[in-house]
């Protein structure tokens, strides 16, 4: 296998990780499939924020390990999961970077969740 590129954030593709300070829900066909105050707001350049939760408030048991694989330079080898109560629309709808570049290590045992393909992910106030 080829070396991979690798690339740190800087003031042309900024990347910040702060901690949510507000409750955070991610719900697919009508169950709630996490649930955290401990979730990381992570701004990479201009994308939209993504919320990255740990894993401990996750339920694991309602998501499938798939053999996707995604490269990013600045994180790292992404792994997905597919979330089963979803269908069709649901596949690959969370990854986690289980070994992230050190510019990022704060996201390691956390999951990130596509918008488009859960029912909702809320922040709340309380």
């Amino acid at each position: 296998m080829a070396d991979r590129l690798v690339k740190i954030p800087d003031r042309d593709h900024p990347i910040t990780i702060i901690r949510n300070g507000r409750r955070v829900t991610v719900s697919v066909g009508g169950r709630t499939i996490a649930d955290t105050t401990s979730a990381l707001t992570l701004r990479e350049a201009d994308y939209p924020a993504v919320q990255y939760i740990p894993r401990r408030d996750v339920d694991l048991t309602a998501l499938d390990r798939t053999g996707t694989h995604t490269y990013c330079p600045y994180k790292g080898e992404a792994s997905y999961f597919s979330i089963p109560a979803g269908g069709a629309r649901s596949v690959d709808a969370v990854w986690t970077y289980e070994d992230p570049y050190g510019s990022v290590a704060a996201i390691k045992d956390h999951l990130a969740f596509y918008p488009d393909r859960v029912d909702a992910i809320e922040e709340h106030a309380d």
